[in-house]
């Protein structure tokens, strides 16, 4: 079983609720990121959401741009984060998904990248401007090798792309809690609630929420409503002004 699938099915029997933190792989160097991914670990994150730098973050707001922006000056790329993994994996088994574009993974070659990935450690990947429209190849290339594929949906979400998206994914659904970028302020109403409804209809398939939630307080109201809350620009912040995270993702994790 997939790590991804295994903590889901582990939480679910416990009734708890998945915590999925973000960070920027790179951010500011690989060895930092080694030392949050293990803190993120020790403050209770049940799976860790590592950002690849792309020079061309279509979903990411300005917070989550710059790390992208310092990760790359720093000489990060897709193919020293495959690496960094395959050397985390000797320090913890904490499910890893690359968040990525898909120009990084279509230079290194689809189904190359889907079985270095895997071999490496990775156990699920995001690829925010690749729609399941267009992905076949790669959904089958990835689910011959049980590395998740996880689709992103939205509050504008029409039935025939939640239909779409449930089939798409494995491992868990992304649904983006508000439209456009990260780090814009979550907006508690009952649309996150009737959409994770609308989603149920078609799929068992765990559902997370992100964008948006960056206080205890957030993670608190839509825990409830969902199979896990992510958190990244609240925790990308932090690592820039130089804070303690752990801190941080320990009152997450009581919240959630």
């Amino acid at each position: 079983m997939n790590r991804i699938n295994a903590v889901f099915h582990n939480l679910k029997s416990k009734g708890k609720k998945a915590l999925i933190p973000y960070i920027m792989a790179g951010d500011p160097s690989l060895e930092a990121t080694e030392r949050y991914v293990l803190e993120l670990e020790e403050a209770g994150a049940d799976i860790i959401e590592l950002g690849i730098p792309f020079t061309d973050p279509m979903a990411d707001g300005p917070t989550i741009q710059r790390a992208a922006e310092r990760a790359l000056a720093g000489g990060t790329t897709l193919r020293k984060v495959i690496t960094f993994v395959q050397r985390l994996r000797k320090k913890t088994q904490i499910p890893v998904i690359a968040m990525t574009y898909y120009n990084p993974v279509f230079k290194y070659g689809s189904l190359a990248f889907i079985q270095a990935a895997v071999e490496a450690g990775i156990d699920g990947v995001i690829v925010p401007d690749l729609i399941p429209d267009e992905a076949d190849a790669f959904i089958d290339g990835a689910r011959k090798a049980d590395l998740a594929t996880i689709f992103l949906l939205a509050p504008t979400s029409n039935i025939e792309r939640i239909e779409k998206v449930a089939a798409a994914s494995t491992g868990f659904i992304y649904y983006v809690s508000i439209t456009g970028i990260t780090g814009q302020q979550l907006i508690l109403d009952d649309t996150i609630q009737r959409s994770i409804a609308s989603i149920r209809q078609f799929t068992d398939t765990p559902v997370a929420v992100g964008f948006g939630i960056s206080t205890p307080e957030e993670a608190a109201c839509v825990a409830p409503l969902s199979d896990g809350i992510i958190v990244g620009s609240a925790i990308v912040r932090r690592i820039a002004n130089g804070e303690s995270i752990k801190e941080f993702v320990v009152s997450l994790r009581k919240a959630v």
